[in-house]
């Protein structure tokens, strides 16, 4: 497991890095594949202490945060947070068998408003990014999203193979949205 740590407005404490990667070493048993935690850790006007973590393992992301009034409590919280993900995405794959479907390659851009309100011919690009999808359940995407924490998540739907939206609704359910043959 590779673990980075960063602190933010808070010196950095060998004691407290050492804590973060033996709490966070409990989540091997769960995902056996190598796992990358990108863990960071503040402190915002001296009585709120955050813990964050990015974690990446086997094609899943997961994120946490925890603010508490002590560091050692928010970094407890945040493994425990982690680790209840960790605990329900398993139980959900193993009710689930996945199709053999591969991957799809999805490119994301990011225009300028300004060229699209002003009619340009062609939008600006400010960033372009180039990703695979994997194809999953709806129940799986909603699962993922929950884990990222994002308020939409466009997935290949590993039974009909076509790209679908789940997104969460203002009234806390999800939406689905399948594209329909003409």
């Amino acid at each position: 497991m590779q673990i980075a740590v960063n602190f933010r407005h808070m010196e950095s404490s060998e004691a407290v890095r050492s804590y973060v990667e033996e709490k966070l070493s409990r989540v091997k048993k769960y995902i056996v594949e190598p796992i990358d935690a990108q863990v960071v850790l503040s402190v915002q006007k001296k009585i709120h202490h955050r813990a964050e973590v990015t974690m990446v393992a086997k094609g899943l992301t997961m994120k946490s945060a925890e603010e508490t009034g002590d560091m050692y409590a928010a970094i407890d919280q945040m493994v425990d947070k982690i680790e209840r993900q960790l605990k329900k995405y398993k139980e959900k794959l193993k009710h689930h068998k996945s199709g053999n479907s591969g991957s799809r390659k999805m490119l994301k851009t990011v225009i300028t408003a300004s060229s699209v309100d002003e009619g340009a011919a062609e939008p600006d690009i400010v960033k372009s990014h180039s990703f695979f999808v994997k194809p999953m359940s709806v129940e799986e995407a909603v699962m993922q999203m929950d884990l990222l924490d994002k308020g939409f998540l466009v997935f290949t739907d590993d039974r009909s193979e076509e790209m679908n939206v789940v997104y969460r609704r203002s009234d806390g359910n999800y939406g689905l949205i399948v594209p329909q043959g003409s």
